[in-house]
This record gives structure tokens, sequence and C-alpha cells, in this order.
């Protein structure tokens, strides 16, 4: 441990968030744009709004809980509908990383709806009708032990997801968004494909909350930025893009408020949902809680 970690000023390593000093020798260029496009994202307000005429679907989104005994406690809430979407510590549902003392045992899910690669279509009052897919597919972050994992260089996502997907729930986070830079590239692609109104995932810990999603010019000129290795305090013709960022950005702020006028939004939300307080071992993050 260099003396700056043990001061606090680096961060010990890429699962936690980087410092204020971590973020200027990596690249100042990224971390200007990245505050100018969350002040963007702010003033074109809320993604969406539930419909008038018809029921609101609350949607409750819990992930990295990282307790085998929440199966039970997840099966007595209360909602309507419990989905239940593995990670990479799950690993009795992963037959190539199930523990031998693991082998032959069964889960009760006690109407609890398990989804791995497939979909479900939820009816709810009202006549309103969600679809969802879920995957617990996640880069390889680990040992032989962590279940789901895939080779970085070789994601598994692309034409997966049924393009009439409302609600996506996998674990992995898409690339750029709440996920410390740790996210899949793939699964960003297979999101811009699919374009689902919810996105709910976890993974990385210290990248819990919420990020609304246009899939617009703004977002794609941010993705292609931030996705450049990062030249540090070196000069470069990076701030080409953060100019394509601002533009689109102003345009789409101008074009929300003259245009479509206050909750004229029909843009999606990604949730990080991890309950985990960063690599405490503790849980600790607010629930995430989304109407639609």
């Amino acid at each position: 441990m260099t003396l700056l970690t043990a001061l606090g000023l680096r961060r010990k390593n890429d699962w936690e968030p980087p410092t204020l000093l971590d973020s200027l020798l990596i690249s100042p260029l990224h971390l200007l744009v990245t505050i100018i496009y969350s002040i963007l994202l702010f003033l074109r307000g809320r993604p969406f709004r539930p419909p008038r005429d018809k029921p609101a679907i609350r949607v409750v989104c819990l992930s990295d809980t990282h307790d085998q005994i929440n199966l039970d406690w997840l099966a007595s809430f209360p909602p309507q509908h419990k989905i239940l979407v593995c990670g990479n510590h799950d690993s009795f549902f992963d037959l190539s990383a199930r523990r031998p003392e693991d082998r032959g045992k069964t889960l009760d899910f006690k109407g609890i709806r398990y989804l791995v690669h497939d979909a479900v279509t939820l009816e709810f009052k009202g006549g309103r009708r969600l679809k969802i897919y879920g995957s617990p597919d996640i880069p390889a972050c680990g040992g032989p032990e962590m279940a789901f994992q895939y080779d970085r260089a070789s994601p598994p996502w692309a034409n997966t997801v049924p393009i009439d997907t409302d609600i996506l729930v996998t674990h992995a986070p898409p690339k750029h968004h709440l996920d410390l830079g740790l996210g899949c590239a793939g699964l960003l692609e297979e999101v811009w494909r699919v374009r689902p109104k919810l996105h709910v995932f976890g993974h990385v810990h210290w990248g819990h909350g919420r990020q609304t999603v246009h899939f617009d010019d703004c977002q794609r000129a941010y993705e292609t930025l931030i996705a450049q290795p990062p030249r540090g305090l070196v000069p470069h013709s990076g701030g080409l893009g953060a100019l394509r960022v601002l533009g689109y950005g102003i345009h789409g702020v101008i074009w929300k408020w003259l245009m479509i006028g206050p909750g004229g939004n029909t843009s999606s939300l990604m949730v990080n949902a991890a309950q985990m307080y960063g690599n405490t071992g503790r849980l600790g993050n607010p629930v995430e809680v989304v109407d639609l």
C-alpha cells in the first residue's frame, strides 16, 4: 500500500470509486465530461412517468445481498410478483461452479420466478403487462468458484434479449453506466438494440444508484469518449469528443423543454440496485424503487 493510498488519496483497487486525485491523474477530461454529462441528464428531468389512466406498477429493486437465506426472505415479501436473477456468488445455480457439498441438493423457490436466459410476461391491474428478461452472466472476475462467468473478449449478449423487453434484469452492469468502468461493452450494445424501459443490475457495489438513458447522440458521444484510453495529464484530441457531448446535450435539453415540455420524456432508466455498501461486507445501500 502506497502512502497516498494509506492517506485515502488513492483508491485501493478498481472495485472502489476513484478519488478526486485518481480521476485527475487518470484523465481530467474524462472527469470533466462525466460531470457535464450528469448535469445535462439532470436538466432533462425524469426519464418517464407512470400512465395517468392506469395504476402505476411499483418495482422494488434489490441486488447483491450476498446471503443465501434471502431466498426465504424474498418469498415472504408482499409484492404480487417476485423475480430472481443470480450472480457470480450464486455458485449453487451454476453447475460448472457448484461446490461438491452442494451437489444433489434442491431449493424451494416458493413462488419466486427464477430467470436464467429467459423471459416472463406478468399481468397487472388495469390490463397492464410487463415483459421481463433475466440473465446472470458476468465478465470473468474470479476463479472457478464464481458462477456464470464469460470471457470479457467474447460477450454472449448479441441478439439474446427479446426486442419487446420492458424490464431487463442482469447481474452485470453495462459499460460506462454505474459500473466504475467494470461493466460489459457487449451488454451495453445489446441494451442499445433493445432499449428496455428499465434495466436493473448490480455486481459493482460502489456503482449503486440510478441513471437516465436517452439512447441519443449525446449518450453515444459520451460513451465513445469515455471508452477511449485515458491519457492522464497529456493533452489529446478527446477535446472534440467533449464538445460533441456538450453540443448534443444542450440540444437535448432545449428540445426537451421547448418542444416536449415538462413530464414529456419517454426515455429509460438504469438502476444499480446493489445492497452491499461498497466492499464492507455489510448491507447499507438504500432500496431502489421505480414506478412504471
